[in-house]
């Protein structure tokens, strides 16, 4: 099987390595499945991080997070996260409180605005996943996020 990724980056000579080529395939993937699934968010004014967020904090429920906890759970790192949130509370999209016991946690929730976002994102997101990867099948996806697991056990 003939690999694309020379040619679609218009590289002449041959890879340095095999981990090499992977490595540029991998963060070429990454750029396309991220273009695409920012382009499903363009209408909502969400940035994919501002997402994450919004997705992590739903799943973390009434409880909420600290910021190091969501930091810990987001898929992409992001230096400024306490600006990021500050973005998404001055949309009414989370709330923040600190901690009765100890002043220096800062509780982040999600908010019925968010909630409401997220349940109209969420239809579309999962259609744009099914649209970008879909038509490998199960199969291959499943051989796929097994190796992507080994890959960053790796890291």
């Amino acid at each position: 099987m003939t690999r694309r990724l020379a040619e679609e980056i218009k590289q002449r000579r041959p890879f340095g390595s095999l981990e090499e080529e992977v490595t540029l395939g991998l963060a070429r993937t990454a750029d396309a499945l991220a273009r695409a699934a920012e382009e499903v968010l363009k209408g909502s004014g969400l940035t994919s991080t501002q997402y994450n967020v919004l997705r992590i904090l739903r799943g973390a429920g009434s409880a909420g997070l600290s910021c190091r906890e969501v930091a810990g759970r987001m898929i992409t790192r992001d230096p400024d996260l306490t600006r990021l949130l500050d973005r998404l509370e001055a949309r009414k999209l989370v709330t923040r409180a600190r901690d009765g016991e100890d002043r220096r946690v800062v509780t982040t929730r999600i908010a019925p605005a968010g909630l409401a976002l997220l349940a109209q994102l969420d239809a579309p997101v999962l259609a744009q996943h099914k649209k970008s990867l879909g038509h490998l099948g199960s199969e291959k996806l499943n051989v796929l996020a097994q190796l992507l697991d080994e890959a960053r056990s790796g890291t």
